[in-house]
């Protein structure tokens, strides 16, 4: 197993690519740290990881506050006897569906901003110190293909994968001399409820249908195939793993060929 004997905060971890990422990463030998917003999916989920024998705590935290940050941080130290060897920020949000730029609110831009970012900064910056202490560390963000190219209609969403591009990168730089690698996965269209509601919305904003949407995403890959959960999943351990020692500050598109 992969990642036997290391500890893992998850957070996003029972929604869509999430809980594909934690079941995974506990099949390949690790103990986990669920976070989400509302406690009783993650229960649910850890409750699943138990059963196999891996040891898992639920924490019900908002990733955007910086104090729920600490608190949570704190208990996954105290669960784990104060290792934490990987942090996995799968948490995120989608923002305002085909909205040129113009018409984008400032509200939504900001939400947007810090749901992306910031939720993904803040762990990054209190589970760190913990990997200094170890001088060892694996960090991997859920990015986005949108933060390698312009996204047409979804700027607020693609301004923020690209943040998460270049904090990745400079994180990556500050942690090298520590043992620390940071990476992150962007992936394309992947098949999960918020895609089929992303066809949808597109749909009946553009009057066409689910199908019709559907097939322009996949007319896209030059693989005629859209990416699964556990493609991602897949990535996640690869480069949680010691398997990936030598790789740091890159991103990793999973997309059928969307942004070659």
């Amino acid at each position: 197993m992969r990642l036997d004997g290391k500890n893992a905060i998850i957070t996003g971890a029972a929604q869509g690519m999430g809980s594909t990422i934690t079941e995974t990463m506990a099949s390949e030998g690790a103990d986990l740290v669920l976070v989400a917003r509302s406690p009783g999916p993650i229960e649910e989920l850890a409750e699943k990881i138990r059963a196999t024998g891996r040891r898992a705590l639920a924490i019900a935290a908002d990733t955007t506050d910086e104090e729920q940050v600490i608190a949570m941080v704190a208990k996954a130290k105290e669960f784990f006897d104060g290792r934490i060897d990987i942090l996995v920020n799968a948490m995120g949000a989608t923002g305002p569906i085909e909205t040129p730029v113009w018409e984008i609110g400032q509200q939504d831009f900001s939400d947007l901003l810090r749901k992306n970012v910031i939720g993904v900064f803040l762990p990054m910056k209190h589970v760190i110190p913990a990997m200094i202490d170890k001088h060892y560390g694996k960090i991997v963000t859920i990015g986005g293909g949108s933060g390698l190219r312009g996204y047409r209609y979804r700027a607020g969403y693609s301004a923020s994968k690209w943040s998460v591009r270049g904090l990745t990168r400079s994180a990556a730089i500050d942690c090298g001399e520590h043992n620390i690698n940071v990476n992150a996965i962007m992936p394309g269209i992947v098949e999960t409820p918020r895609m089929h509601k992303l066809c949808q919305e597109k749909a009946n904003t553009k009057g066409t249908t689910f199908d019709e949407e559907y097939a322009e995403y996949l007319a896209e890959m030059p693989i005629k195939r859209v990416t699964t959960p556990q493609h991602i999943a897949d990535a996640v351990v690869f480069l949680a793993s010691d398997a990936s020692e030598n790789i740091s500050g890159q991103e990793m598109p999973i997309d059928g060929g969307w942004t070659a």
